[in-house]
């Protein structure tokens, strides 16, 4: 059974889903899935999981990621990139980069950002971006960010910035929100993922290297950077039937909270954690994600 994670690079003009389709048939997995959509538009890395690795899902939305942008002054659209139709173009003297790096610092830190229609989050069953596509905009409330740098670059072609940044945070409307203290108005023209928490873009394999089985199946404990832990065979048992162990009776002294991974003799099955039952410290299975074989 295939189990674990693919740093894949998703190329332009590929969705999602379709990049989880072809590296599930590619390495017959039985089960694929994704986290943390890429848009058509953008390229880069998408960490793919396979098998057992689905389970793991939630555990990797929190990272941190880092983009490499392009920024279009003096264009908006009803999508905040390149692709959508064009609401309004300014007809003064466009802004110089210097002036772009200046509008760009006051983005840096702790900020308030509105999503865009054009996104994956839902309104009552409903993604945001199908509702954008029939013409209706709903009320989004604003959420914190965290924008750690970003750094504007010039190419031949224009203006680029790489942005280093928190979970949910949108680069179309940080495009925007530039362009806008700008008073130019701006657009996103292209987006690259190059970072999302350990997954990185010179690390990643392309469609072509898993055809020719080229690439690398990161075991799914990987992402987990929690200590390991092997429990006696005794206690092997009672745990993988779901049952909470003593902390005291394995000899751990850790605060509740704590988290291991836990091996079998057949290697990693769940993730545990030292909470309270009764007055007392135990181990508790947090989540299986392989049979464990005892």
């Amino acid at each position: 059974m295939t189990d674990g994670i693919i740093n894949f690079y998703k190329p332009t003009g590929m969705t999602s889903q379709t990049a989880v389709n072809i590296v599930k048939r590619l390495t017959g997995a039985k089960k694929a899935g994704h986290c943390g959509t890429l848009d058509p538009l953008a390229c880069g890395v998408i960490p793919i999981m396979l098998g057992a690795a689905v389970k793991a899902s939630e555990y990797l939305t929190d990272h941190d990621k880092t983009y490499i942008a392009g920024i279009k002054l003096g264009v908006t659209t009803d999508s905040g990139d390149i692709t959508g139709t064009e609401l309004s173009r300014y007809e003064g003297e466009l802004p110089s980069f210097e002036q772009l790096c200046r509008a760009a610092k006051g983005f840096v830190g702790e900020i308030m950002q509105i999503p865009p229609m054009y996104s994956a989050l839902k309104r009552d069953g409903q993604k945001l971006v199908d509702l954008a596509r029939q013409g209706i905009t709903v009320e989004r409330e604003a959420r914190k960010i965290t924008v750690y740098s970003i750094e504007p670059f010039q190419k031949e072609d224009g203006f680029y910035m790489t942005v280093s940044c928190s979970r949910g945070t949108y680069i179309r409307t940080l495009c925007e929100d530039i362009g806008a203290a700008l008073g130019c108005g701006a657009t996103m023209s292209y987006l690259e993922r190059a970072v999302v928490g350990d997954f990185k873009k010179e690390d990643s394999f392309t469609e072509e290297d898993i055809k020719k089985g080229d690439y690398t199946l990161i075991p799914v404990e990987e992402v987990f950077p929690y200590p390991p832990l092997t429990l006696p065979e005794f206690y092997d048992r009672l745990f993988a039937n779901g049952q909470a162990i003593s902390a005291k009776k394995l000899g751990i002294r850790e605060d509740t909270g704590t988290r291991y991974k836990i091996y079998g003799k057949d290697g990693f099955y769940a993730i545990a954690e030292i909470t309270e039952k009764d007055g007392e410290k135990v181990l508790k299975c947090v989540k299986f994600f392989l049979p464990a074989q005892i």
